[in-house]
């Protein structure tokens, strides 16, 4: 049985708000915007809200699952069964602290655990966020590189083969381009473990496609993107809320902001998760 290792950045009234993370990092990038949630909180007066950010096996402070809690291997190295029993996790947890449901958030990565939370415990969704993410399976090519990453990760127990995120282009956002940006992320993906990361990585290589949740979505939900993001751009983001033909989403677009908005623009994204969490609170 998979643990999640959570962090607990408020505790408020009513359904709780998870926040789930990207790879290659950890719970750490919603810091920011946790502070932002609460702080706008206080500042509006709205009822407190509960904000976790539960880490990613293998991930942080995560455990990482061992062969009997990953599932069944492909014959190329992916998790098959990764995915569907790290959001059961996620769903015990929640469980397990009295809440029948919640508001799930995720960014990148974390977006395939909230969509397979759709999928597996649609009962469980109270509201869904989709930032920077696609719900797509990986193609070929990107699943082979995907194991392959993960490979090298083992065979030279190092980190290094993802710390190209922490890298910045000529047509990054202004943060990733700065400094403290590129430090910061350095810093985040230089303190995870080689295993962690070939884990999350054979994980995702072995996730279904998970298109076809999007118009079974009905609860409440928001679609969030920056306008400089490279693995999840506009159009594609505007493709993915269009498709939630079950809901009505918002969607926003961030300027000059990346693949990691919650980290780019704390204050924006946590403004368009507050929104979520009122219409769900007026839809209970």
């Amino acid at each position: 049985m998979m643990t999640l290792n959570n962090t607990v950045y408020a505790t408020g009234e009513g359904t709780p708000l998870v926040l789930v993370h990207a790879f290659p990092v950890d719970h750490r990038m919603w810091d920011d915007c946790a502070e932002q949630i609460v702080r706008q909180v206080r500042e509006t007066g709205d009822p407190a809200v509960t904000v976790w950010a539960p880490d990613m096996p293998g991930a942080g402070a995560g455990p990482i699952p061992g062969p009997a809690d990953s599932g069944r291997v492909a014959a190329d190295g992916a998790l098959t069964d990764a995915l569907d029993l790290m959001t059961d996790a996620y769903v015990d947890l929640v469980r397990a602290a009295g809440y029948d449901k919640a508001v799930w958030a995720g960014l990148s990565m974390g977006g395939y655990v909230v969509l397979d939370i759709q999928r597996r415990h649609p009962d469980m969704v109270a509201g869904l966020a989709l930032c920077d993410t696609k719900a797509g399976a990986d193609g070929p090519e990107a699943r082979a590189n995907r194991l392959a990453c993960a490979s090298e990760c083992e065979a030279t127990q190092t980190v290094k083969p993802v710390m190209h995120f922490a890298d910045a282009t000529p047509s990054d956002s202004s943060f990733k381009q700065s400094d403290e940006g590129r430090a910061l992320f350095a810093r985040w993906i230089g303190e995870q473990t080689p295993q962690g990361v070939a884990w999350r990585q054979r994980m995702a290589a072995g996730r279904p496609d998970l298109s076809d949740q999007l118009p079974l979505v009905t609860a409440p939900a928001a679609v969030l993107c920056g306008d400089k993001d490279p693995f999840s751009p506009r159009p594609a983001m505007r493709a993915l809320a269009d498709a939630m033909t079950g809901t009505s989403p918002s969607f926003t677009v961030i300027e000059d902001c990346g693949h990691f908005s919650a980290v780019e623009h704390p204050d924006q994204v946590a403004s368009a998760l507050l929104d979520l969490v009122r219409r769900v609170h007026l839809r209970d």
